[in-house]
């Protein structure tokens, strides 16, 4: 599958309006907006493969994928005609019903994974959230507490990993490892313990026979691109099913396809219980999915848990269509052609400027931690990045993060190290210049005057 280039169309977004004909501008977002984001200093109106144009018609090569999600790149032929086609038939029936694009997404998840049985949503918070009610509701189902009347069980521990990230809701933020995102939100869940990623012997300290669930994401996505390692992932396997506990693979960002493989398990020897998936699943559609076996499906009986919008057949026919792309044979083959083209280019960069200290990942997932020199300034990448007329992410304060479609071309990865290469070499330059002065200034500012102690004596 390759990806369709075409020129942007005369009808930019320069004169976008809203109802009041009032021209709509990044300034809007300060003023309409709730400020927990902090958006870029343009607005992309429009998009084509792993092209993207602003309201002013400049070009930018995407290399960010909108965080994992546009899979198959902006506006995919075969995806706007899925979308198009169901579009002109069903939106929404509700979940008192079924209908026919949910069941064949269904099938074909089962068909092409370890599971059984799925469950829709709409993000991959809500995934996240699916699954971890699943486990503590199995866990009261199969270990119920003597004498208990409203489930009550003693196998209710979830054990998580630091620097992880699960979600926003309240559940899984606090299932997440990372502090900062649970500030100001407590009192948070209980019943949750975090390890170190990797420490296996951390991990085994941790789990036991309370422990109803151990989640993991194979590759840490925003806590800086770390993949588990093969080791660690069989031994919390191992201890999962020593202390009959479920293991769950959060592969919201890890999964659909972007590690060259259709999930980052199939990498790996370990097999989940539950895996979630969402981003990359809809190819910018939201939905969410959880995947399961048929045992431990069946603990979420009817009524125990549920969604408005999933599973609803408009996001069911563009993943099914998003799906059937990123599971191709030649689109996972490329994946592993362009990590490797992305490794070397990177790597020849960080060598010839100094600025990474290691570049890390699977398929195109792709993490760059900047040395010692550069630490806490990914933000400045991004920016010079963008001057370049290049998209690009970070994951944390220290990492570089790329996500493109899995369908970007040779060309474009080209082009697009040679402006990664531009905004690098600015900042070094910028760095030099600034490092170059930094003595002058102070040799100015400590200089004695000669003339101090006349005058001082007048």
């Amino acid at each position: 599958m390759s990806e369709c280039s075409s020129h942007p169309s005369n009808a930019t977004g320069a004169h976008a309006t809203h109802a009041n004909n009032m021209p709509i501008t990044r300034a809007t977002f300060d003023e309409v907006m709730v400020p927990n984001y902090a958006p870029a200093s343009f607005i992309p109106v429009r998009g084509k493969g792993s092209r993207v144009w602003d309201q002013t018609g400049r070009e930018y090569i995407d290399f960010a994928g909108g965080i994992a999600v546009s899979s198959v790149g902006h506006a995919h032929d075969s995806v706007v005609a899925a979308l198009v086609s169901q579009a002109q038939k069903l939106w929404h029936v509700a979940n008192v019903m079924t209908n026919e694009p949910t069941l064949a997404l269904a099938r074909a998840l089962v068909e092409k994974t370890f599971a059984e049985r799925v469950f829709f949503c709409n993000s991959g918070a809500e995934a996240n959230e699916a699954a971890l009610k699943l486990a503590r509701k199995w866990a009261s189902d199969k270990f119920p507490s003597p004498n208990a009347t409203h489930g009550e069980t003693e196998k209710f521990e979830i054990v998580s990993c630091l620097n992880s990230f699960h979600g926003r809701t309240l559940f899984t933020v606090s299932v997440g490892g990372q502090p900062k995102y649970t500030q100001g939100f407590a009192p948070l869940p209980g019943g949750i313990k975090h390890v170190p990623y990797n420490d296996i012997e951390a991990m085994r300290a941790a789990v036991s026979d309370k422990t109803c669930c151990v989640i993991i994401e194979p590759i840490q996505g925003e806590g800086g691109v770390t993949p588990a390692t093969k080791d660690f992932l069989h031994a919390v396997r191992e201890l999962c099913d020593q202390h009959h506990a479920l293991l769950i693979f959060d592969e919201v960002q890890s999964g659909a396809g972007r590690t060259g493989s259709l999930f980052a398990y199939m990498n790996c020897c370990a097999v989940p219980d539950i895996l979630t998936s969402a981003k990359g699943l809809g190819g910018g559609f939201p939905i969410g999915a959880m995947l399961t076996t048929a045992a431990i499906a069946q603990h979420l009986g009817v009524g125990s848990h549920g969604t408005t919008y999933g599973g609803n057949p408009l996001a069911c026919a563009v993943s099914l269509a998003v799906l059937d792309i990123i599971s191709a044979p030649e689109t996972l083959a490329n994946v592993h052609a362009r990590h490797d083209q992305f490794f070397a280019g990177l790597n020849e960069i960080g060598h010839k400027y100094n600025i990474f200290k290691e570049v890390r990942g699977q398929g195109l997932l792709i993490g760059c931690e900047l040395a010692d020199k550069w630490q806490g300034r990914a933000k400045d990448f991004v920016k010079a990045s963008e001057k370049q007329s290049l998209m690009i992410l970070m994951a944390g304060p220290n990492v570089i993060r790329l996500a493109p479609s899995l369908l970007i071309t040779e060309a474009d990865v080209a082009q697009g190290l040679e402006y990664f290469e531009a905004a690098v070499a600015e900042l070094v330059a910028i760095e030099s210049a600034a490092a170059i002065a930094a003595p002058a200034v102070k040799l100015a500012v400590v200089q004695p005057d000669p003339q101090a102690s006349v005058r001082a004596t007048v």
